[in-house]
């Protein structure tokens, strides 16, 4: 059963320059929050109350407004600091003592997350005790993405990072699941010729002993990449779209908590007083709770 989760939201930004040379990029507002809810949200959907948000050096009060410890969320929010970027598997040994004894998730902070099915598989895949669980969605350019191929019972035969050619066109998302032997083998690896610990290698290690599987982000689902400033404001414009069509907020944390009996009306209020007059608090006070 995975109880923990990370979010890796450091990272240089450099894509997004000069937007992030003040500002760290999960900050940036995805339409009408910052980008760091939608991430935040996506372990909360799965029922994970227990994350580690690792951040840039020096960006840790940036964050700290927006998300503090004690929060009106009914979940647990730790901090860690990463000097600098070194590759996804770092997480692992930064959130070393976070992670214990017990199973955890990793979602990237750039990574965005939609489809009317996608709680369902999160609650689906928490429930994994041994090896790892990667997410995968199909993509016009897979020669831009790090590729999965699908064996029998969604077992990983192959994975190759941004290949030339390939039969497969499912890409390997910002979302993983891992069992606790992810910070020991995290340990093992070696840096590459980019200077980092690749996500791949790591990934291997589970796939040789064939204890990596895959689910999907299905067809009516949606993941984006929100690295580039084309890719963020595509995002933006479809959470603007979804949004004003159903009267239904995308990442509303709050919601989500009352949802799942974590908070009740009176942590509701609290947040409405934080987030002052804006759409976020009013939608806030047309939630239908007794």
């Amino acid at each position: 059963m995975i109880k923990k989760g990370i979010i890796l939201a450091g990272g240089k930004g450099t894509r997004m320059s000069p937007l992030t040379k003040a500002v760290n990029k999960q900050l940036l507002p995805l339409y009408d929050k910052p980008l760091i809810f939608y991430p935040l949200s996506v372990l909360m959907l799965a029922g994970i109350k227990n994350i580690l948000i690792i951040v840039n050096k020096g960006q840790l009060n940036q964050f700290r407004k927006i998300l503090p410890e004690k929060n009106n969320l009914g979940i647990k929010i730790e901090y860690k600091e990463q000097s600098s970027p070194r590759g996804l598997p770092e997480a692992f040994l930064i959130g070393e003592k976070f992670i214990g004894k017990d199973n955890v998730a990793l979602i990237l902070g750039d990574n965005f997350f939609y489809g009317q099915s996608l709680t369902k598989t999160l609650k689906k895949n928490i429930s994994l005790s041994k090896g790892a669980r990667i997410f995968l969605h199909p993509v016009k350019n897979p020669n831009l993405y790090g590729v999965a191929t699908i064996g029998r019972n969604n077992r990983v035969k192959k994975l190759i990072e941004k290949p030339k050619k390939t039969n497969s066109n499912f890409a390997v998302t910002g979302l993983y699941f891992f069992d606790n032997k992810v910070t020991q083998l995290s340990r093992k690896l070696k840096i590459s010729k980019r200077g980092e610990l690749e996500i791949i290698d790591l990934l291997n290690f589970y796939k040789r002993k064939k204890l990596l599987k895959a689910d999907f982000i299905g067809r009516g689902g949606a993941w984006l990449d929100t690295g580039n400033i084309n890719d963020f404001y595509d995002a933006s414009n479809f959470i603007s779209t979804v949004e004003k069509r159903q009267g239904l907020k995308i990442a509303c944390l709050e919601e989500i908590s009352f949802n799942n009996k974590w908070i009740t009306k009176e942590e509701i209020d609290a947040a409405i007083k934080f987030y002052g007059k804006c759409d976020y608090a009013n939608y806030l006070k047309k939630l239908n709770y007794p």
